[in-house]
């Protein structure tokens, strides 16, 4: 029997409702609406594409959302003092810089100058610390999104052997250490696989909820997932265009024959990528919370 399809789109509407509703209470019973802003460095057109969508989803929840949109040739000291200016600014709840930025600029440099309080990226090392001893207020989105969807598909992840392929900052090293930690939706035995893990195939078989973020097309296949395992595909590979120009796109797993041994599986599109931007504007709820004295 075919897997059962984990729909994140479907599950980023569940929680934009909530939030939605989570936004209205704070406007009429504390006078606070989050504040958001995105700053983008240059026209990249992915970046430009990445945060017209989030300014797009935050209007729409209610948040007052900035675009601020800077030169190609900003320089770092311009950019870091831009971004403390809305370090300072108490209407701003959330500070997100777009990468990549501009070669001239030093990133590390530019996401360690955010307030850890604003970062809802969740990428500092205060809240990357934080959620390696358990008490994070603010999750990295994409990991985040992850262990939403296994929450809300009824997954059970306490006590399950959980395999990571990748171990990357911004997914593999952080879903790993969201799932072991001691609480709702974790409680999980992590295995971390990477490209110097031998044997790989030993470890994704033990797997009863497999998350692959490798960054390479159908890396995982057929042969080394598990009857019955729940595979998360964070994935997302252009291989090549339909004769119309529209590009094809394929996951980190060999889906289709994955689909008939899997219990459930995650699409491409449309499985963990809507549940990014919907993390975020959850985190910039928290961080409007968190400012105002309500978490």
């Amino acid at each position: 029997m075919p897997a059962k399809l984990i729909s994140g789109k479907e599950i980023a509407q569940q929680i934009r409702e909530e939030l939605k509703q989570e936004v209205e209470d704070l406007k009429t019973k504390h006078n606070v609406v989050p504040g958001l802003v995105t700053i983008l460095v240059g026209e990249n057109p992915a970046s430009v594409s990445y945060v017209t969508a989030k300014q797009k989803t935050a209007h729409g929840l209610g948040f007052n959302s900035i675009q601020d949109t800077q030169p190609e040739d900003l320089s770092e000291a311009d950019l870091l003092a831009l971004v403390e200016k809305y370090n300072n600014d108490p209407a701003i709840h959330g500070i997100l810089v777009q990468l990549p930025l501009p070669k001239h600029v030093n990133e590390t440099k530019v996401l360690y100058a955010i307030d850890p309080d604003k970062d809802v990226d969740g990428f500092h090392p205060v809240n990357v610390g934080k959620l390696m001893i358990g008490e994070a207020v603010f999750l990295p989105c994409t990991p985040a999104g992850i262990q939403q969807m296994l929450i809300r598909s009824g997954v059970e992840t306490s006590g399950a052997e959980v395999c990571v392929v990748g171990r990357s900052n911004i997914v593999g090293k952080p879903i790993a250490n969201i799932m072991i930690q001691k609480q709702e939706g974790a409680n999980s035995t992590v295995t971390l696989c990477h490209t110097r893990t031998k044997n790989m195939k030993e470890h994704t078989l033990r797997a009863d909820i497999l998350i692959v973020a490798a960054g390479v097309p159908k890396a995982v296949t057929a042969d080394m997932v598990k009857d019955g395992a729940v595979v998360i595909d964070v994935g997302v590979n252009r291989i090549g265009k339909t004769e119309s120009g529209k590009a094809i796109l394929c996951g980190d797993v060999d889906f289709e024959p994955i689909k008939e041994k899997a219990s459930m599986i995650t699409p491409v599109p449309g499985g963990v990528g809507p549940m990014t931007i919907t993390m975020l504007m959850l985190n910039t709820v928290k961080a409007a919370k968190l400012a105002n004295g309500l978490l």
